[in-house]
Parts: structure tokens; sequence; C-alpha cells
């Protein structure tokens, strides 16, 4: 088969979407990617991992996720052919629109189960195991892409790695507005119950049209373009960003890492009742491409219940308890260069009442950058955004908008250091016995919700 040739259009299949109403499928090997079990592996994965103990709605999949950049790249590439077509004297090739879309609809296909906090501690890589699913000859998703050609899964993997020769193909599904950010915003902003990502999507693909160096978009659509910015600013500060979400991320983050820690030293998973068949080889660092593709939430989740009932190590069971039964860390934020001695002080209290510090406490910093123009010295530089004006000229989306100028080259986030709930202020208060001197002088440190330095006259008190 050629590319010509699976670029002819069979009759439409629709699937129903809660964001796009409908999602579109004109071409069968589209069809047969959604049917892939690579593909229907990620029903089994959550797009937004822990989030989902903060915003209850928040139980969406990849799956529904990956439709949804396909649907919005397929309305581009429509959009495109429409108005910019090469025919007619345009810069849109739709001969490309399949490689498009195949890339649009497999760009997720490499996430793990609770995706960012699984590669933190196995050292695994989403986006290099989406080239390896793609180009992997014993996936399906290879076989149906050898279908259409035998180069045409290096085309694919190629756009994901932004590699592809047309940087137009690339800007679609990675820049920074591309089909990708635009489904997650809407997507999670509807799924969370909140509002913060909503913004006008047909506006924004109205005034969005290709030229030779990749997307721009037409100046009187500016104020569409900065709708997109703060909804994605404010989806992050006020939900991917959420502190409790990030409080079970690093419970999850210990939970696993303890795991791997009594595998290694032999001294936990030798029964039949708590071993963990499927993750071993991600303990010893010795995993295939076979094993990465048998897990899944679910499985992850199965372990943690196995481990409630029959862990015989103390600290694995409590943290596997804390995270199936939803018992996040709390945090306080912090400056790491005005507190570093103020969490150290903290971090020692922990300690002093008992709790094993590594598997008890935690550090995290998320911060974002909202917007930026084009670095070529960054370490990831990033497509800026570009207008044209009615005269041909290109301006930089913050050189024309006072609003995205503030954000633009700012990283927007916060330190958070996290333990135990029951520490907090408010907890525990009819149980405060032998460690009460202890419990006061953390309770005196986190009240307010950030690090506050132990008064000089207090220090008396300190064990």
């Amino acid at each position: 088969m050629s590319i010509a040739e699976a670029s002819k259009r069979i009759p439409e299949k629709v699937f129903r979407d809660p964001v796009h109403d409908y999602i579109h499928v004109q071409h069968q090997v589209i069809m047969d990617l959604i049917n892939s079990k690579e593909m229907q592996r990620l029903r089994r994965i959550k797009q937004m991992g822990t989030a989902s103990y903060t915003f209850h709605g928040a139980e969406h999949s990849r799956f529904s996720h990956s439709l949804g950049v396909y649907e919005i790249a397929r309305k581009i590439c429509d959009k495109f052919v429409r108005n910019f077509s090469i025919e007619n004297g345009g810069v849109w090739d739709d001969s490309e629109r399949l490689v498009v879309l195949c890339a649009a609809l497999l760009h997720d296909i490499g996430h793990g189960p609770f995706s960012h906090t699984f590669e933190n501690i196995f050292n695994t890589d989403h986006e290099k195991m989406t080239r390896e699913i793609i180009l992997s000859e014993a996936t399906e998703v290879n076989q149906i892409l050898r279908g259409v050609s035998a180069d045409f899964p290096r085309q694919v993997a190629s756009v994901i790695d932004k590699t592809y020769p047309n940087p137009q193909v690339v800007q679609l599904i990675s820049s920074q507005i591309d089909a990708d950010r635009m489904d997650y915003l809407l997507r999670d902003s509807y799924f969370s119950g909140t509002n913060y990502g909503n913004f006008d999507l047909s506006r924004i693909l109205r005034v969005m049209h290709p030229y030779e160096d990749g997307i721009r978009f037409d100046y009187n659509g500016m104020h569409a373009v900065e709708d997109y910015i703060t909804s994605r600013y404010q989806m992050y500060m006020q939900v991917y960003f959420h502190p409790v979400s990030r409080g079970m991320e690093m419970l999850l983050h210990h939970l696993l890492k303890r795991a791997q820690e009594l595998f290694l030293t032999k001294n936990e998973f030798t029964s039949r009742d708590t071993h963990a068949s499927f993750l071993e080889p991600f303990f010893t660092q010795d995993w295939t491409l076979e094993d990465y593709l048998r897990l899944d939430d679910g499985v992850l989740q199965t372990y943690f219940q196995h481990w409630i009932f029959y862990a015989e190590d103390p600290v694995l069971r409590d943290l596997a308890d804390r995270f199936i039964n939803r018992k996040p860390f709390k945090s306080v934020t912090y400056n790491e260069l005005e507190n570093q001695e103020d969490v150290k002080i903290l971090i020692d209290l922990v300690g002093k009442l008992g709790y094993d510090i590594q598997y008890y406490v935690a550090m995290n910093s998320r911060f974002d950058l909202p917007y930026d123009f084009y670095r070529p010295n960054a370490e990831k530089p990033r497509t800026q955004i570009e207008l044209v004006e009615k005269n041909g000229h290109m301006v930089e989306l913050s050189k024309a908008s006072s609003l995205i100028a503030a954000f633009t080259g700012q990283q927007r986030g916060d330190e958070r250091l996290f333990l135990p709930n029951e520490l907090f202020y408010g907890k525990n208060r009819d149980n405060i016995t032998l460690f009460e001197p202890i419990l006061t002088q953390i309770h005196a440190m986190t009240k307010t919700g950030t690090i506050t330095p132990l008064d000089e006259n207090s220090t008396d008190t300190f064990i």
C-alpha cells in the first residue's frame, strides 16, 4: 500500500466526545491504530495521574486525550487544505495529512502508569518509549504503519521527536500552541470541573494558518491567543500544581522507592502474596518493551492493595494504605535560599517523632514557563508564537501583547516540603502526649502554610 492509497477516505465513523462532540475517523489506518492493543492500553492510564485524588471527576484517560488531539489535528488539516493548499497557490501539502493524523493520535502512546512519577523512579522516558513503540516490529502499531509504507513508521516517529523536515507538521503536534496542548487544556478543565482551561478553540483554528517556516496567526486573532496562554497559566497554577495532587504524587514516589529497595535487599517480595512480578524488571533496571507494555494504572494499584494486606514491611504497608485510601502528604511552601536551615530543623523534628524521613518527608518544586519567545541558546528553545499583520509583516506575540509580555520568560510556581498529614496543626489534638513539645514546634513552623522560622524564645522546648 502507498501513502496515496492509505490516504483514501473510508465511510466516516465517529466517536462521541464530551469536548469535541464527535471524533471523525475517515481513514482505515486511523481506525486500525485506535483498535491496536498499544492504543487500547491507554484506556487504562489516567490522563492526569494523581490529580484525580484532588478533582474527583478527573478520571479520564490518555486514550480519550489522544483521540482529542487527533480530532483537533484533523480540523486543522481540513482548514489548511480548504484555504491554503498548494493546488490553490498556498503552502499546505495535504499529502502530509496522514502523517500528521497518525502522529497526533500516537503522540502519548509511550506513557506509563502514573507517568511522570514512574519515570522519576525507574528512569523511563515516555517520549523515547513512544518512538520505540512506533518503530519496533513487535508492536501492532508498527505493523499497521508499515502497511502504509516501509518508511512510514520512521516518518511518524520523526514528527513526534521534532526531526521531520516540514516545520508546519511538527508545530501542529508540538509547539507553544499545538493540538496536544489545546486538547489537554479543554479536556482536563472539563473533567476536573474547573473553568480555567476554557478558551475559544474555533477562533484560534480560524486565525491559524501555515507558512514556509511553520504556523502563524492572524494579528486580529491575538486576543484568542492571549486567552489560550492565560488559560494554560491558570490550569498549571490552579490544577496541575495543586498541592494535594503533588502530595499524592510524593506519596506514590516514596511507595515505589520503598518497594524497589525492599526487592533489591531481598527483605520483601519473597512470598506469593507480596511479589510484584510485573514490576521486578523495573526494580532491577533490566526491562524490555514487552515488560513496559504490561503495565498500567490498574496493575500498580493491584500490587498496592496486596501490600496493604500482605506486606511484612510496616513502611511499605503504611505507604500503600495512605495512597490507596487517599491520605496525602500535606505541605508548606518554602524558599530554598531563605529557609534552608528551617527546612533542616523541621525534617529533624519529624525524624524525632519516629518517622523514617527517607520515606515520610519530600521536597518538591514545580515551575512552569507560561510563554517564551525563541531563544536559540536555550537548552530547549521554544518555537515562538508569531502574528501576521495585514501587510504581511510578522510580529512575535509578546511584542504585540502587553498581557503576554508580563508572562514572557517568567517562571511561575513554588517549592514545597511535604510531611505526613497528621503532623499538622489541627490534627491529633486529643492524642498529644509524650511528643507534645515536638508537635508544638512543628505546628509553630507550619501553621501559616509557609515555613515559619522558630522563635528564638521557643528553642528551649526543642528536643
